[in-house]
C-alpha cells in the first residue's frame, strides 16, 4: 500500500510541475515573440508556408519529426532547429521561449 501512495504522490507532483511549467509563460507576450516565427509558420490557418502551420500544434499527437507533442519536444525543436529552421537556442531568452510555448498552446 505504501508504494501506491508514494507513486500517487509522485504522479500528483509531476502533474503539478507540468501545469506550472505550461502556465509560466505569458500568452500575449508569446504572440509578440511569434512574429519572428510567422515569417515561416502560420498560426491562423492550416496552410503551410516555408515551415508547417502551428495552428492547433498541441492538439496533434506527433510533430513532423515523429516525436510526441509536448512542451519539451516543441522546445527542443525551437532550440535546435532542423529541416531548414534555424536554432533559436541563443536567439530567444528562456522567458521568451516560455511565452512562446504559452502562445502555441492557445492557437
Amino acid at each position: 500500500m505504501r508504494k501506491i501512495s508514494i507513486s500517487l504522490a509522485a504522479t500528483v507532483a509531476l502533474l503539478a510541475l507540468t501545469a506550472t511549467a505550461r502556465n509560466k509563460g505569458d500568452m500575449e507576450q508569446g504572440k509578440k515573440v511569434f512574429e519572428q516565427c510567422a515569417v515561416c509558420h502560420n498560426a491562423d490557418t492550416a496552410e503551410t508556408k516555408v515551415g508547417p502551420s502551428l495552428k492547433g500544434l498541441f492538439q496533434h499527437k506527433k510533430l513532423k519529426n515523429g516525436k510526441s507533442v509536448s512542451d519539451e519536444s516543441v522546445l527542443a525543436v525551437i532550440n535546435s532547429g532542423g529541416g531548414g529552421m534555424p536554432s533559436f537556442a541563443n536567439t530567444l531568452s528562456e522567458e521568451e521561449k516560455d511565452n512562446l510555448l504559452a502562445y502555441l498552446h492557445s492557437i
